[in-house]
């Protein structure tokens, strides 16, 4: 990368200020706040994207909710929004994620388990029965089948007869980060994020208060990166995305303002209110000094966050709320703009409806009794946490210049550069707590015997048996003729290289299913296998 904001001498170590019991002034080198730290709510946006932050509107409080049915999630969401939240989060099983249907072969055992099924419109339509979509606020963690699940959405706001310019919320739709880390892929590289740009410029012409990509730093740690490797793979991604943006014609603030990020907030407190602050100062110099952006909505780089699942336990689960507790706060002290805090079951089990509450209390706990809400970055101007982000940010730019040697994102895949840094980290990571350098209470410490005595939630056969009816009776009760043709006209506008989300909105309003619409995507696109091992 060209552009690089002058931060003074740097470390190598993301870890360098730890080294020391004190950091002075001097540890800074030629570190100019002016230029490097500023006020909130301007630029470099180092002490948040806001001027006020949470003194006059919190953050939003969106936990994540999925399992079963539709209907079971839907009487979920409906238990979180009257216990206080604010906005909704939708997790979906395996098989959606993998843009497989309930009735798949692949699916069996797995229907419901790790979230809530969706196959279909009628599905999407269970979902949010009895929940105005056009007063709540949607987050949907789903990439391979994205675009699918996004007009899915939109054909029931229009059932509502809410406007799509009036919806919002997030589509993940991150399948960059897929090919890193999580692998829930289908498609090969290159169509995969034109799928994506397909959703970018839809939501810029017809959805403009909807985040069409949440570029997401959150699984790339959860696999066992750094934080810095984290915070620099997600903005590379996120460049990445800008730049096909471009190259399709779109003018870069038409879609830029409505691009957001999915940070993991693990235990190293003050790393990761560092990690946020630098990922800021980044992409404000990135989107004005590379991408020529001249809306300064376009600069500022807004996250939802989440505690860090990886960090929970199975031994002495409880202890996990405790360790959500600490994230969190930094995660806000960090400046997040929407957090989801772990349920200390989720170890065990999708998270019960006390655990969920429970996790839901911390985030209010922390907004209305610790008064950290009331000054904008409070830790501003700390030598250790400006030495500490400066350091993160000289090693992400790094990072930048390693991508761009090899030819840029698509190159690095290819080249297994990724996955080859996150496999490094962890076992890194594994061989300090294994010698005894890093230390989990309970696990390596403090160790209990015995199994955990704590109450879980179970999904039954049942749920599976149900869906997979459900879906049999649709394919059965739909106008052939007009599932046939819609699928035809999806099949040929993804030959013809135009945005398939209208065509995938009318898929689905002629009831054909995710994973008809994916086989036919897949006709014309191809599959990936995974790429060289490297």
């Amino acid at each position: 990368m060209s552009v690089k904001p002058s931060v003074g001498k740097q470390s190598t170590s993301t870890k360098g200020a730890e080294a020391k019991p004190f950091v002075g002034p001097e540890d800074l080198g030629g570190y100019d706040p002016a230029k490097s730290l500023g006020e909130p709510g301007r630029f470099p946006y180092t002490r948040g994207p806001h001027r006020t932050m949470y003194q006059h509107r919190l953050w939003t409080m969106r936990q994540f909710a999925g399992f079963g049915s539709a209907d079971d999630t839907n009487q979920r969401f409906k238990y979180l929004l009257g216990h206080g939240q604010t906005g909704l989060s939708t997790a979906f099983d395996l098989p959606t994620l993998m843009g497989r249907d309930s009735n798949d072969s692949l699916a069996l055992g797995e229907v419901g388990r790790c979230g809530v099924a969706i196959s279909s419109l009628a599905d999407m339509r269970r979902l949010f029965d009895g929940i105005d979509l056009g007063s709540v606020s949607t987050s949907m963690t789903i990439n391979a089948p994205a675009a699918i699940l996004l007009a899915f959405y939109a054909a029931v706001a229009k059932e509502q007869g809410v406007p799509l310019d009036k919806l919002r919320g997030t589509l993940q739709n991150d399948i960059l980060k897929e090919f890193h880390a999580q692998n829930e892929y289908v498609f090969p590289p290159v169509p995969s994020v034109q799928l994506v740009i397909d959703t970018i410029e839809f939501c810029a012409e017809r959805m403009p208060q909807w985040n069409p990509v949440s570029v997401s730093g959150y699984h790339i740690r959860e696999a066992g990166s750094t934080a810095a490797e984290e915070l620099a793979f997600t903005l590379a991604d996120g460049m990445a995305y800008v730049q096909g943006s471009i190259d399709r014609g779109l003018d870069v603030d038409s879609f830029a303002p409505r691009l957001s990020f999915f940070f993991d907030v693990h235990n190293d407190f003050f790393e990761e209110i560092a990690k946020l602050r630098a990922a800021r100062r980044i992409w404000a110099h990135v989107m004005r000094d590379r991408f020529k952006a001249k809306n300064e909505r376009s600069w500022l780089l807004r996250t939802h966050c989440q505690t860090a699942g990886v960090s929970l336990t199975e031994q002495q689960p409880t202890n996990n709320i405790i360790r959500v507790a600490y994230q969190a706060m930094a995660g806000v002290l960090g400046g997040t703009q929407s957090l989801h805090t772990n349920s200390m079951d989720e170890t065990l089990a999708l998270p019960s409806e006390k655990a969920a509450k429970i996790a839901l209390r911390t985030q209010q706990i922390l907004a209305h009794e610790t008064n950290v809400t009331q000054t904008v970055d409070p830790l501003a101007g700390s030598y250790f946490v400006e030495k500490m982000t400066n350091e993160i940010e000289a090693k992400a730019y790094a990072v930048f210049d390693q991508i761009d040697a090899m030819g840029g994102v698509f190159a690095a895949i290819d080249r297994g550069y990724f996955r080859r840094c996150i496999a490094e980290s962890a076992h890194a990571a594994q061989k300090r707590i294994d010698s005894g350098d890093t230390k989990i209470v309970g696990v390596t410490d403090f160790v209990e015997e015995g199994a955990p005595d704590i109450d879980t939630l179970r999904i039954t056969q049942d749920t599976e048996d149900e869906q997979v009816a459900g879906l049999k009776a649709l394919k059965a009760a739909r106008d052939q003729a007009r599932h046939t043709a819609a699928l035809d006209k999806l099949r040929e506008t993804a030959k013809n290289g135009e945005n398939v989300m209208p065509a995938l909105i009318a898929a689905a309003k002629a009831d054909a299913t995710v994973g008809e619409m994916m086989e036919t995507m897949k006709a014309v696109f191809g599959a990936y296998d995974g790429g060289p091992e490297w």
